[in-house]
This record gives structure tokens, sequence and C-alpha cells, in this order.
């Protein structure tokens, strides 16, 4: 499954979250088979953002383990449609607010 994150960086909108329908606490559990569909999953999406939005580039994110910034105890990979001097990391991290049905919601600018 994919979706817009609610979570997302002040400077930055619109990632998106692909987990998979079954759990798996991280990569090391993740069956071969399941990870290639994730990574299907994320190349459309790129590849739709990339012709509707004009992105300049890509970003995925995973992280396994407190060490290496796992904090949310299931498998997910971030995609992050990126553009130059998007400044990404310089941001806060906020929730976004509650959108009502057939709604597509952004935080505020």
């Amino acid at each position: 499954m994919a979706f817009i994150s609610a979570h997302q960086w002040t400077k930055y909108r619109d990632y998106v979250l692909i987990i998979p329908n079954q759990y798996f606490e991280n990569l090391y559990e993740l069956p071969d088979e399941v990870g290639g569909k994730i990574h299907s999953l994320s190349r459309r999406s790129v590849l739709a953002k990339k012709a509707v939005y004009r992105c300049d580039g890509v970003s995925t994110r995973q992280h396994n383990e407190p060490a290496g910034n796992q904090d949310v105890w299931h498998y997910h990979l971030h995609v992050f449609y990126r553009y130059e001097q998007d400044n990404l990391y310089t941001g806060r991290y906020t929730l976004l607010p509650p959108c009502g049905p057939g709604r597509i919601c952004h935080s505020p600018a």
C-alpha cells in the first residue's frame, strides 16, 4: 500500500510511504518477493510524479534498528520527490492538519 505521509518536513511536502500489507519489523524480515513489489511500486510512483510534476530527482529512506534511526517498528519505505535546492533536511518534522473527505490537504506554507 502507498499513501501520502501525514508526517511531513515543513519545507517539503507530499512524500510517499510504502508499507506492505503483511507485518515485517524491518528489512531483515522482508521476503525478497515483497521487497521486489515494494520497489516496483516506488518506481511506478516516481515515474508518475516525474511525468506530472517534473521533479529533478528522488530519494528513498528506510531505517532498521535503533542505531539505524528506526523509530516505527514495521517495515516501510519513504519516497521523496526532490527538486534542486529543496533543502529537505533543513526544516522541522511536523504533522499535517486533518483533512476532510475528498479533500487534498497540504501543511501550511
